[in-house]
């Protein structure tokens, strides 16, 4: 019995000697430290802050605010001293939204103001130990997209239905604003783009950087259109086709944007009303809701802006000793006689002020004093490229146009093109 108890005792420590051994062989396990992610914005780590975030609303001034997160009076007014000289900070508008950095402890003391102006430019005010002000832009990419469409009742409605913001819309009607009828789009005219579009951190859209290039095509015909750069001092860019001619005219094909012809210029009308009279139409009608902005269609100076008769409120603006365009049924003007206008310029809204059965403008083209056709005349058009930059303009459109011409038709191009690059500090 004895015998078998050491026999047992030996075997336990054998036992144990080899668990001892294994536990001994195998380190232990390694512990892995995970470092918290820094979260970056303005160029502050916010980790190392308590951050509130909120907007300006009405009676918020920089005080107030500083005075709500438990800022002294003093401290307030030096730093307002202080930052005067770098931002007005009595321009803090109501809606935009505003952070403010606080110190990570019990006490929870302001360290930093930020305003964003709009959501690219924002003002930083830091005051944890001196006070530095400046201004500062978030990083803006810029991407490169293509879009392409067959209209089937008009540009607005093809373009939007392929979720095209709306500014796209509004600059390729600009863009073809002198040499394309819009409210005369025929089903099957098509369109192709090459734009840019601005994200901030790479993300968030931040609106319209511009077209490059564009191509419609119009009953049948084709018009090119590409951005070059004519001044490279002031920057100056513009439009041209693919034999370097100009897009733009003297004169903008109509007053409105997006309206329809309910009627043309025509010396042989004859009303029903009026017992078939005859009663010359001198004007062409554009019809458009009311309120729908009435633009110059040239350069000039408003001769003038009154009302009178059947004409309703009205403008008139000699564009040089040859031409004059009129605007009449206005609901009102928004330009004053002596006034010089550019071609594009808001000078009225369209209403039914004077003789009219709905709301619509009545535009009027005056050559050398008499009223004709401005459908049936040959205006003359903007300047051209100078001579000198053809050979460099017609480089320069090759690949644009290459690129224009390999887009397929219902076609909005998800895989962007990052041509990136980042805004950088005033």
């Amino acid at each position: 019995m004895y015998q078998k108890s050491i026999v047992v005792a030996v075997l336990l420590g054998l036992v144990m000697w080899s668990c001892k051994e294994d536990v001994d062989n195998n380190p232990e396990p390694f512990q892995t430290y995970i470092a918290p992610v820094e979260l970056r914005e303005f160029g502050f780590n916010l980790n190392d802050y308590i951050v509130k975030r909120d907007t300006i609303r009405s009676g918020d001034s920089f005080g107030t605010i500083l005075q709500r997160n438990n800022l002294g009076y003093p401290k307030i007014y030096q730093i307002a001293e202080s930052a005067k000289d770098s931002y007005d900070i009595r321009k803090l508008q109501i809606g935009r939204p505003y952070t403010l950095l606080m110190s990570k402890d019990s006490l929870q003391t302001p360290q930093c103001f930020i305003y964003q102006e709009n959501n690219i430019d924002y003002v930083v005010i830091h005051f944890a130990d001196s006070i530095v002000t400046y201004k500062e832009k978030k990083p803006v990419t810029i991407v490169t997209k293509e879009a392409s469409g067959e209209i089937n009742n008009s540009l607005s409605v093809t373009m939007d239905s392929q979720g095209l913001p709306q500014s796209l819309i509004g600059e390729m009607a600009d863009i073809y604003a002198w040499t394309i009828n819009f409210w005369k789009l025929q089903k099957g005219d098509k369109f192709k783009i090459v734009y840019r579009q601005r994200y901030i951190e790479d993300s968030i859209y931040a609106g319209l950087e511009g077209i490059d290039a564009a191509y419609f095509q119009h009953k049948g015909e084709d018009f090119y259109a590409f951005k070059f750069e004519t001044d490279s001092v002031t920057k100056s860019a513009d439009f041209f086709d693919e034999k370097a001619k100009s897009l733009k005219r003297a004169f903008l094909k109509a007053p409105v944007q997006f309206s329809r012809i309910s009627s043309r210029y025509n010396l042989n009308r004859r009303i029903a009303y009026y017992g078939y009279a005859l009663r010359p139409h001198k004007g062409t009608d554009f019809a458009a809701p009311i309120g729908t902005p009435i633009l110059a269609t040239a350069n000039g100076t408003v001769t003038e802006s009154t009302q009178k008769g059947g004409n309703g409120k009205y403008v008139k603006i000699k564009h040089s000793d040859t031409y004059s365009t009129q605007y009449l049924h206005m609901r009102n003007q928004a330009v004053k006689k002596g006034q010089y206008v550019k071609q594009g310029d808001v000078i009225g809204y369209v209403g039914m002020t004077g003789n009219t059965g709905g709301p619509h403008v009545c535009y009027r083209f005056w050559k050398n004093g008499q009223q004709v056709d401005p459908f049936k005349e040959k205006l003359p058009t903007a300047e051209s490229i100078p001579n000198h930059l053809v050979v460099k303009y017609q480089d320069f459109i090759i690949p644009l146009r290459e690129r224009l011409d390999k887009i397929p038709y219902e076609y909005q191009n998800e895989s962007t093109i990052e041509q990136g690059y980042s805004i950088t500090k005033n």
